[in-house]
C-alpha cells in the first residue's frame, strides 16, 4: 500500500481551507466586494520547485519602496537577498519586511517567465518566517496571489524589476480569471488612469485658427486702404 505525501497532503489542505476562506469569510476579497466566487486555480504541486534557499542580510535594513496597483509607492524595509537554485541557474530573490504588525513574517514578491499568461502579469508572493539560521525552505508551491489580482478594491505592491526570475515558475496560484491579467504591473496602473476626451471637431477648429501667423499691423492698413 503507497503511503501519503504529508507535504503534498498539507499543500492541498491549505488549498481547500483558502477556497472556504474565499468563499466564506467576511475578510475575503470576494466578500468585501460582493463578487462571484470560484475556486482559486493552481499548477499541481511539484516537488521540484521547493528549493532550500539561504538569506544574505544587509548589514542594516535598508528602507524601500515598490510601487503600487494605484501608482503609489508602499514604504518597506529591504532585508536581504535570498539565494538558491532553481532549473540548474544560481537565483537571487529581495526580501521585505512590511513593518509593524505583521511579526516575523516577511515576503518575496516575484514575477517569472509564466506572468502574464499561464500566472497573474504583475507578480505574486511567498512568505516566510525569519530565523536566526537565516536557512529557508522556499516552496513555490505556494506562491499566491495578490488581492488586486480579483479585485480593485485593494492596494497591493509589485515586485522590483530585481524579483523577475529568468525561468517559469509553474508552482502555486495561477491567475484566477484572463480578464483580469494584465501583461505586466505598468499596463495595470495604466489601464486604472482615466482616459484623456478627445477633443471635439468644434475645439479642434478653434485651436487650428488661435495656431494661424497673424498678419503684421501694418500689412493689415495697407489692405485696407486698397
Amino acid at each position: 500500500m503507497a503511503t501519503s505525501d504529508p507535504w503534498k497532503t498539507e499543500l492541498e489542505t491549505e488549498r481547500s481551507m483558502k477556497n472556504e476562506f474565499m468563499a466564506r469569510h467576511p475578510e475575503s476579497p470576494f466578500i468585501a466586494a460582493r463578487l462571484p466566487f470560484h475556486d482559486l486555480v493552481y499548477f499541481p504541486p511539484d516537488p521540484a520547485l521547493r528549493v532550500r534557499a539561504a538569506l544574505v542580510r544587509t548589514a542594516t535594513p535598508e528602507e524601500a519602496y515598490l510601487r503600487t496597483n494605484r501608482d503609489n509607492q508602499a514604504v518597506m524595509r529591504y532585508l536581504g537577498d535570498l539565494t538558491f537554485r532553481l532549473a540548474g541557474k544560481d537565483l537571487h530573490l529581495k526580501v521585505y519586511h512590511a513593518g509593524e504588525g505583521v511579526g516575523t513574517s516577511v515576503f518575496v514578491p516575484f514575477r517569472d517567465a509564466t506572468s502574464g499568461r499561464e500566472s497573474y502579469g504583475p507578480g505574486r508572493y511567498v512568505t516566510l518566517e525569519l530565523n536566526e539560521a537565516d536557512e529557508y525552505d522556499l516552496d513555490f508551491n505556494r506562491a499566491f496571489n495578490p488581492y488586486c489580482a480579483y479585485t480593485e478594491e485593494y492596494e497591493c505592491s509589485f515586485p522590483p524589476a530585481e524579483n523577475d526570475l529568468p525561468v517559469p515558475v509553474r508552482a502555486g496560484e495561477k491567475v484566477w480569471a484572463e480578464d483580469r491579467n494584465p501583461r505586466t504591473a505598468s499596463s495595470l496602473v495604466l489601464a486604472r488612469q482615466p482616459r484623456k476626451a478627445r477633443p471635439t471637431k468644434v475645439a479642434a477648429v478653434r485651436r487650428r485658427i488661435a495656431s494661424r501667423p497673424k498678419p503684421a499691423k501694418g500689412a493689415a492698413a495697407k489692405r485696407r486702404s486698397r
